[in-house]
């Protein structure tokens, strides 16, 4: 970008003394990781983006449904209908409003075996996930590597925020040593979930990014900041002491049990839709067009293949299966159901 667009561009931001030209500058040269782009994280990279954040690197598993376009700010009626690849969409939306910034769309489930790959070179982690199990595999490998990271999570009309700076705040294991027990939380799936909430908690998460990318590392508080969209309260508390207190597994003891594999699991129910994903025991590369043509004769009508991934019915599901082997399952109640469905059609 020539300099004079650039300053007009970001006149409105580099004014703001805590980020001014050098900061400015700082977000330019700034690389992040983006684990999830649906809720949160679409809001979160629309931010980024318009911010001039050099790199987003946007990571995810899953697809546009038409229920998604409530809140998810990034995707649009044609990417519902064709079931588009929520990181390409978004890559793709990213690119009409900054074109000076680099914007790599990943389709993949992060878990333990690729997520080092994943943040590698990152001055940040951003987390636009909906589930517990890889928000604890991001802290891991955070305080691992050292990589400062901001946790979100919202559900119905609440939310939550915390930044994670390794070695000088709390981290995720400190405030909540394990995730709750399954069936003890609400859902997206039990409660709903509303696009203030979403807009708020991804809004506090890209101004806690701004601070931590342009060096603002005072301004940065070791504070669980807890919100109510619907009855327009917010709470904030110090979680020193939780650090302070010692003996956290994580980053205390420097026992990393969801990066070493040992806390995750193959399969996952996906928050708000009837649906399991499946992922393979090991890395794959699935020929799509020649699995489609197998299913031909099972399937409710003629599979559907792109070059990202492969859709069709049978019976009462409705199944997505990406290159990478995994698959989502629509119709599947229980992880187990799940399982046996992708065996059953797909193969072990």
């Amino acid at each position: 970008m020539n300099d004079k667009k650039s300053e007009s561009r970001y006149a409105r931001q580099t004014i703001y003394p805590k980020i001014g030209v050098d900061g400015q500058a700082r977000l330019g040269a700034a690389r992040i990781t983006l684990v999830g782009c649906g809720a949160l994280g679409t809001v979160i990279a629309n931010t980024l983006a318009r911010s001039g954040v050099g790199f987003l690197r946007i990571i995810d598993r899953d697809y546009v449904e038409w229920n998604n376009l409530q809140r998810q700010v990034l995707f649009d009626e044609r990417d519902a209908r064709e079931g588009r690849p929520k990181a390409v969409a978004a890559a793709e939306r990213l690119g009409t409003i900054n074109s000076d910034i680099t914007v790599e769309a990943v389709i993949a489930d992060v878990h333990s075996g690729n997520i080092e790959e994943f943040v590698d070179g990152a001055s940040l982690i951003l987390d636009g996930t909906d589930n517990f199990e890889t928000r604890y595999l991001i802290n891991d490998v955070s305080i691992k590597r050292e990589i400062p990271w901001v946790y979100g999570a919202c559900v119905a009309a609440d939310g939550m925020v915390m930044p994670i700076l390794p070695g000088r705040t709390p981290c995720l294991r400190c405030i909540f040593d394990a995730p709750p027990p399954p069936g003890t939380s609400p859902t997206c799936d039990t409660a709903g979930v509303i696009a203030p909430i979403v807009q708020i908690v991804a809004a506090l998460q890209a101004a806690e990014a701004m601070k931590i990318l342009v060096g603002a590392l005072d301004d940065v508080k070791p504070r669980l900041t807890q919100i109510s969209a619907w009855d327009s309260e917010f709470s904030s508390f110090d979680m020193s002491a939780a650090m302070e207190a010692g003996g956290c597994a994580c980053c205390g003891q420097r026992e990393f049990a969801y990066l070493d594999g040992r806390e995750t699991g193959r399969t996952a129910a996906l928050c708000g839709r009837n649906a399991v994903q499946v992922r393979p025991a090991s890395d794959t590369k699935l020929d799509l067009e020649s699995l489609a043509e197998r299913l031909r004769s099972v399937a409710n009508s003629a599979p559907q293949v792109n070059r990202y991934l492969l859709r069709f019915d049978v019976g009462a599901y409705s199944v997505t299966v990406f290159r990478d082997g995994r698959a989502i399952i629509k119709g599947a109640a229980s992880p187990d159901e799940g399982k046996s469905v992708y065996a059953k059609f797909i193969g072990n």
